[in-house]
């Protein structure tokens, strides 16, 4: 296994699982946490359109880089990459002076994943003080609340740095996965829905969490490939996958669009419709063919991909692939509704 694929693996695969040992914080609500960024430096971006960065690639040798010439911007928010403590990194929140951690991101998901819209805007992914993983787990909830706060409030205030410094009034592309997903919820509620900001989002993909279709007032979900002012979202299982007796979601009514259609509609969308997704195999361009798509009740659910090296990819949750399975399609319907969008 090269490192590449290794890196890949454990970085999303901790996304899925308790990795690592889980941080100890006092009992109490007033968890300590690092400093706030500055997000006028540019350090505490994880991708600036002004800097080379991993959002900058394409896989393979046909695809190329088109923030230049991009007529809106993309706000990325990461996935979940901080699973335990190190001199630099204590508590419940990431520090974003721990470079190791830095690296994973930018290796991980600003790589595998903010660099799937480089083609239909300039992209802005910031650090922040992520919540470690286990908020997500049993042993984590009595601090999830505090240290999501913490997370949020970094990735408010890089938006409205973003907004005051960088955008001029172009349009915007929402797009996260994961704890990305958990702040992008709050932030189109907070900066978009029913403000005058709505009038400039094209697009918001809020994949890998669950969102009701009722989430709010104003930005509905995407029923066709070209609709703007809308959201979409899925969350990734095997065909054959059954949830945990008593597993119950935390919202209801959510909403599921299928990437291979673009549409809620029921039904197998064939694997040949997926026009390529990128695994292990970034640096050799995309698999076309990859996987189907059939959504079913709050998840999407896909064939099993047979891929080099598929023995590894045993789960049956596909949470680590919601955007890498889509790769190309998600990519090609960015560009699309920026192409769309009219205010």
């Amino acid at each position: 296994m090269t490192f590449s694929r290794f890196l890949m693996l454990s970085v999303f695969a901790c996304s899925l699982s308790a990795c690592g040992a889980y941080p100890k914080a006092a009992a109490s609500g007033d968890l300590p946490a690092p400093p706030p960024p500055d997000y006028a430096v540019s350090g505490n971006w994880a991708a600036l359109p002004t800097k080379e960065d991993n959002a900058d690639r394409t896989p393979g040798s046909l695809l190329r880089d088109g923030q230049a010439t991009a007529g809106a911007d993309v706000f990325f928010l990461h996935p979940t990459h901080y699973r335990k403590t190190n001199d630099r990194s204590e508590g419940w929140n990431a520090n974003l002076l721990d470079g190791e951690l830095n690296k994973t991101v930018d290796d991980g998901s600003i790589l595998n994943q903010a660099s799937i819209f480089n083609a239909a805007g300039r992209i802005y992914a910031p650090r922040y003080r992520q919540a470690n993983i286990q908020v997500y787990y049993k042993d984590g909830r009595p601090y999830a609340e505090r240290a999501l706060e913490i997370a949020y409030q970094d990735v408010l205030a890089a938006f409205d740095y973003y907004l005051a410094n960088y955008n001029d009034g172009r349009p915007i592309v929402i797009a996260s996965h994961s704890q990305g997903t958990t702040h992008a919820k709050r932030l189109l509620a907070d900066r978009f829905d029913g403000k005058p900001l709505r009038d400039q989002l094209v697009v918001a993909y809020l994949i890998g969490m669950p969102v009701s279709k009722d989430a709010y007032r104003n930005i509905p979900v995407c029923e066709d490939a070209t609709q703007t002012g809308c959201f979409v979202s899925w969350r990734t299982y095997r065909d054959d996958f059954e949830p945990a007796p008593g597993y119950r979601d935390s919202v209801a009514n959510i909403a599921v669009v299928n990437p291979l259609t673009w549409t809620t509609e029921p039904g197998v969308a064939a694997a040949s419709l997926n026009k390529g997704g990128v695994l292990f195999n970034y640096d050799k361009g995309p698999l076309e063919k990859l996987v189907s798509a059939e959504i079913r009740g709050g998840g999407l659910f896909t064939s099993k991909p047979s891929f080099f090296g598929d023995v590894l990819f045993t789960t049956k949750n596909y949470h680590i692939a919601d955007y890498n399975f889509f790769w190309v399609n998600v990519r090609e319907n960015a560009v699309d509704r920026v192409a769309a969008f009219d205010r």
